[in-house]
């Protein structure tokens, strides 16, 4: 699933290809992907790209005085060609769910795999109107994300940590990757009670977001968009790494599936060397 550092880095590629371009075509191939109707999608063609940026994990294009805005769910991607296919979007079985072109021929597809499908497209006169984007929390980029404001709504959300990490009302941009990552650094176990975090925890969890979504942004500047996942999955150091061996304890890395996902930890900095049980309200075996 696309977070924080990925969509940041398509937005970077996406600016530095798309700014200053008109679009030609906004061709729709899955209709249940498109959440708005008001403006239509057809409403952006003859305009021009003035700007990218993101909001948590939502992909923002700017085409004065509109918005064309994605989520990319679990399996959303873009893929920029230059040229694009002459070729019409069309609904199929193919994972394609919107082309973008641009006068020139250059332009984007918007792809979602596998059956689970997420994906959002909206096209709107401004973010905000945007439900879900107008709930989001702070962003853990920007210089403004405070400890006492991330202390304060980790507490008041309660349940496990590693749920209320990945709300994004809480904090914006972090998924099931990343709050793997970052609770393994910061020490806490993905199963503790989030109402109950000391002020020690708190800060090193909010310091290892910090740290960890910025190093993936870093690693990942001026990639082109293809190779934005690969460079995800190899900086990953738990997520994604179930039987490895931990590399700051050496303990292996476990996992806990649940519905459709799992996460990853390791027993010997997490829990005390203490497995989870692998069922997703699970407390410590005893």
């Amino acid at each position: 699933m696309p977070e924080l550092p990925e969509v940041e880095s398509l937005v970077r590629f996406l600016r530095e290809k798309a700014a200053g371009l008109t679009v030609s075509r906004a061709e729709l191939a899955a209709f249940a992907a498109l959440k708005t109707y008001d403006p239509p999608l057809d409403r952006l063609v003859g305009r021009t790209v003035t700007g990218c940026d993101r909001r948590g994990k939502f992909l923002l294009v700017a085409l004065d005085p509109l918005w064309l805005v994605f989520h990319l769910a679990r399996g959303g991607w873009l893929r920029w060609s230059d040229p694009l296919p002459e070729a019409r979007a069309k609904p199929g079985k193919s994972p394609l769910a919107l082309r973008i072109g641009f006068e020139g021929g250059a332009g984007f597809d918007v792809t979602e795999a596998g059956t689970e499908k997420r994906l959002a497209i909206y096209v709107v006169r401004s973010v905000d109107d945007i439900e879900n984007v107008a709930a989001l929390g702070p962003d853990p980029l920007d210089a403004a994300f405070g400890l006492d404001e991330f202390a304060a709504a980790l507490r008041a959300q309660g349940g496990q940590v590693k749920i209320a990490l990945t709300t994004q009302s809480v904090v914006a941009g972090v998924g099931n990757a990343y709050s793997d990552e970052a609770l393994h650094t910061a020490g806490l176990s993905p199963f503790k009670n989030a109402a109950k975090i000391t002020d020690d925890e708190v800060a090193r969890l909010h310091a290892a977001v910090v740290s960890i979504l910025t190093d993936a942004v870093e690693r990942s500047a001026g990639l082109p968009a293809a190779g934005i996942k690969s460079e995800k999955k190899s900086g990953l150091r738990v997520h994604g790494k179930a039987g490895q061996k931990c590399p700051v304890c050496g303990d292996v890395i476990r996992t806990v599936s649940f519905a459709t996902k799992s996460l990853q930890y390791c027993a010997g900095c997490q829990t005390g060397g203490k497995p989870l049980a692998d069922r997703r309200l699970s407390r410590l075996l005893k």
